[in-house]
């Protein structure tokens, strides 16, 4: 899809496809933005990531119309500069002087910078995207991955912190079994599951004929 503005042609006006247009952004940089928010599981964003993903592009943007050179993670850095609430006034005069000293229009680019808001205006109004909603099952299986990911994480993190410990006789342990369970007691009913059983079984004994 062609990003403009152009109302009439049928479609609203649109401040997130005008920018992509000014600041050269690119036809597939919205077609990125539209799959990342329609994508099942972990890889869908939501539409506060992606307005900070589109305003990270636009700083990034700026930065290269003013010939500036940037090294891995600055922009983000920047980014967080600008917009941060918890980033202090001191940082934030620091990092708006470095980007006028760059050649940046700084007080435009913050102008710029878009809200969530106008992210769903523009896949929903504009690109006439919808995002389907999952099933209650696949809701279920993405909660069952993540935390049987967290779960190995946790294990893979805890047997090498537990070996290197060890191996600098900083602690004593002979050859171990590790154990990560995370258990779930209902304090109505009293039954008690550890988590995955409870998600696969669809819940607890609340509300089951004895």
């Amino acid at each position: 899809m062609t990003e403009d503005n152009d109302t009439g042609r049928g479609r609203p006006s649109s401040k997130v496809a005008r920018l992509i247009d000014e600041y050269d952004l690119g036809e597939p940089f919205g077609d990125e933005l539209e799959r990342l928010w329609t994508a099942d599981g972990d890889e869908r964003k939501s539409l506060r990531d992606l307005a900070a993903l589109f305003n990270r592009r636009l700083l990034e943007s700026a930065l290269a119309a003013a010939g500036t050179s940037t090294v891995s993670g600055e922009v983000e850095n920047l980014h967080r500069l600008l917009t941060d609430d918890d980033v202090s006034s001191g940082m934030r005069t620091e990092a708006r002087t470095r980007l006028e000293r760059d050649g940046v229009d700084v007080e435009q680019l913050e102008r710029d910078f878009v809200t969530y808001q106008a992210i769903r205006t523009y896949l929903t109004d504009y690109r006439d995207a919808e995002y389907e909603e999952p099933s209650a099952s696949e809701r279920v299986e993405s909660a069952l991955g993540t935390i049987q990911r967290l779960r190995s994480r946790l294990r893979s993190i805890t047997e090498g912190s537990l070996d290197r410990l060890r191996s600098t006789d900083r602690l004593t342990l002979g050859t171990f079994r590790l154990f990560v369970d995370v258990d779930v007691l209902c304090e109505e009913c009293g039954s008690q599951y550890g988590v995955v059983e409870l998600l696969e079984r669809g819940g607890c004994d609340c509300g089951r004929d004895d």
